[in-house]
């Protein structure tokens, strides 16, 4: 999956003059450590790969001995590249990753650095601290439905309903034995290991209900004040907002704003609730996917999720914002924003065999926005998955096709 542009970004880096610290970043099991392996194989230059993700972190000095290992790789000026793998993990990694590359790039050491980390918050926290100036990050989502397509030979309805996990595609003719995998290798793993064992939470079980309550209402607006209904002791909604960031730092869901012409509005308001793969829903119930498929209302629930995880995830790499409205009874779906281009879209689907007002209500409202209807007479939901992004939202001229569009309801 992301083979292709690792490869390319760092065989890029070994033919330029050494410049930034390469963050690669991402969600577990979806192939970051698979693919460094495979580009490490390939290229030419000498490399050291390390892992941090022991039973117990790591202190600061394992940095420092992995380091020295790597550069007595640099032979007669020579380039080589060190991998550091789940580096977020360590206390103070970011200090001793500026002292260190500062110490190469006073001394002419041509050593290029990739740093690979699951938990967005401590690495993003580690790289706005010490290392302004010395980064670049390339940012690693949940598989696509056309990668899951091609690597596994999944049909529309299967991605839907499993998600993009790679790491579990072998198991799904096996559904309980894949939803168990979810739950302790993916699920499990995140709250424990990149949330709970490396940040400060004083309410861990209250966390891990929340994460259920946003699987169970994936795709639907939920205020705090709700969920404080629905949890034992549940706290402050400033808990509860604490713990939203912290679940979007592993890259398991979004709460997703609401969209406003005012930011403090819109950080102000109650979240659309996204997790980041159909799958992490799906797992948690014990429902087969043919229960699922048989249920309109509760699978075009799941499309709607599938097409909000999609924008998510592929539209961050694009400086693309993702949000909801409403008004009333009237609502969208979503609302993108990609450059000073806002799009508004509707996912229509069995559960609601009508489009909503909305979209009509929106357009009329903010001027300029564009309307589309997923699923109905604008674009069906497989080639909407299929096509990139910026054909949909983005700039014409870009692609060569028009964007759809429309002023006032379709």
């Amino acid at each position: 999956m992301y083979k292709r542009d690792i490869t390319t970004l760092i065989s890029k880096r070994l033919h330029e003059p050494r410049r930034f610290v390469q963050v690669i970043t991402g969600p577990r099991q979806v192939g970051k450590t698979t693919a460094i392996h495979q580009v490490l194989q390939e290229i030419e230059s000498p490399s050291h790969y390390a892992a941090a993700d022991l039973p117990a972190p790591p202190e600061t000095t394992w940095i420092a001995r992995q380091w020295e290992l790597a550069r007595l790789k640099c032979a007669a000026g020579q380039p080589a590249v060190l991998v550091l793998d789940e580096v977020q993990r360590v206390s103070h990694w970011s200090t001793e990753v500026k002292r260190l590359w500062d110490e190469d790039t006073h001394l002419g050491h041509p050593l290029h650095v990739v740093i690979l980390g699951s938990s967005a918050l401590l690495v993003q926290r580690g790289l706005e601290e010490s290392l302004a100036g010395r980064f670049e990050i390339l940012r690693c989502p949940h598989w696509s439905w056309t990668e899951c397509r091609d690597a596994f030979g999944w049909s529309l309805d299967q991605y839907i309903y499993f998600g993009g996990y790679p790491g579990a595609a072998p198991l799904i003719s096996e559904e309980d034995r894949w939803r168990q995998y979810v739950r302790d290798a993916l699920i499990e793993t995140a709250l424990s290991r990149d949330i709970l064992l490396l940040n400060r939470v004083d309410k861990p079980a209250l966390l891990r209900q929340l994460f259920v309550l946003a699987c169970e209402y994936g795709g639907q607006i939920l205020s705090y004040q709700k969920i404080l209904g629905q949890l034992a002791d549940a706290g402050h909604t400033e808990t509860l907002a604490s713990y939203q960031r912290l679940l979007e730092s592993a890259f398991l869901l979004r709460g997703l704003p609401k969209w406003s012409g005012s930011a403090i509005r819109r950080r102000g308001s109650s979240p659309k609730w996204l997790p980041l793969s159909t799958g992490l829903i799906t797992a948690l119930t014990n429902q087969t996917f043919a229960e699922w498929r048989a249920d309109p209302e509760r699978w075009g629930r799941l499309v709607e999720v599938a097409v909000g995880a999609h924008l998510v995830n592929e539209g961050t790499g694009h400086g693309m914002e993702v949000f909801y409205w409403r008004d009333g009874n009237e609502e969208v779906d979503f609302v993108v924003r990609a450059g000073t281009r806002v799009t508004a879209i509707e996912v229509k689907s069995g559960a609601r065999p009508r489009q909503r007002p909305g979209l009509g209500t929106f357009a009329k409202r903010y001027t300029g926005a564009r309307t589309l209807l997923i699923g109905g007479s604008d674009v069906g939901v497989q080639p909407f998955l299929e096509t990139p992004l910026r054909q949909w939202l983005g700039d014409a001229g870009a692609t060569g096709k028009p964007v759809p569009s429309s002023e006032g309801t379709r």
